[in-house]
């Protein structure tokens, strides 16, 4: 069962209302700013993030799920952009984008409609809300972080072979998650390489326990983790989880690389990307 908290009661439903085993969800793009905000900004990549883990945690509940991204009216070098940073953020992409009759791209009226905190979108009435705080970048003497272009307008940079987790644009996407989606995310430099630096320890943890026996997921972890993202997608939680288990000397290693390969379907950081390539 996957509940969220509808933002305008306060209360948390289920969705989809069983039985039905489709989950139709609607994700509502920001309006894109005009004159000298013509990027597409951190707020933009957490709303479409929230529905990618909406989809993924879904789909973990054994749910079939379809997907709209609403659209402001874009230029196609903006749509591009879009597309292109989407997929380095691991963002699935949706069915359909920018569809002017999304009732008929979902085959019915949507089950929850993901959409920018404070924003009145008019065609948001159907299912439940779930509305995405705010993303604000604090400048650092060396100006505003922006990893590789992300936060801006053109195709984010490649990483650099010789210092891969420099440019790594999963750890935006960690930053993103590591709050609840209700709460504001502030991102600045030191969260940035914090974020870098979780993902490239744990990556070589996950590469070493890979090396050993495997081992199945502890019952417990695995119901602690599924509850929490079942209940109002706690990512925060499991990744707090994580970061326990990795510093666990009970688990056996196979037990933590199954763990961890697990809970990344809906993580979505890659965390097994090293696997097999220790040097």
């Amino acid at each position: 069962m996957l509940r969220i908290t509808d933002t305008r009661t306060g209360h948390l439903v289920e969705i989809p209302a069983a039985p039905r085993r489709l989950l139709r969800s609607r994700v509502h793009l920001p309006a894109v700013g005009e004159g000298a905000d013509t990027g597409i900004g951190p707020l933009h990549l957490r709303v479409p993030l929230i529905g990618d883990v909406l989809a993924r945690t879904a789909e973990l509940n054994g749910l079939q799920v379809v997907t709209v991204l609403t659209t402001p009216e874009l230029t196609p070098d903006r749509a591009g952009a879009l597309a292109r940073v989407m997929a380095v953020l691991g963002i699935h992409p949706p069915a359909v984008v920018g569809a002017h009759r999304p009732d008929a791209a979902l085959g019915g009226p949507a089950d929850v409609q993901v959409v920018a905190g404070g924003t009145d979108v008019d065609d948001a009435r159907d299912g439940a809300r779930i509305e995405v705080a705010g993303v604000a970048a604090v400048p650092s003497p060396e100006g505003v972080p922006d990893p590789g272009g992300l936060f801006g307008p053109d195709l984010p940079d490649l990483p650099d072979p010789e210092e891969p987790e420099a440019a790594d644009p999963l750890a935006v996407r960690l930053l993103l998650l590591g709050l609840p989606y209700g709460t504001p995310v502030t991102v600045t430099g030191p969260a940035l390489a914090e974020a870098r630096r979780t993902l490239r320890e744990w990556r070589r943890s996950v590469a070493d326990w890979a090396q050993e026996p495997s081992r199945p997921v502890p019952a417990d972890l695995l119901r602690q983790a599924h509850a929490a993202f079942a209940e109002d997608l706690d990512v925060a939680a499991v990744l707090g989880l994580l970061a326990e288990v990795a510093e666990r000397s009970d688990l056996p290693p196979g037990a933590k690389f199954e763990t961890f390969a697990h809970l990344d379907r809906v993580l979505g950081l890659d965390l097994a990307r090293d696997v097999g390539h220790q040097r």
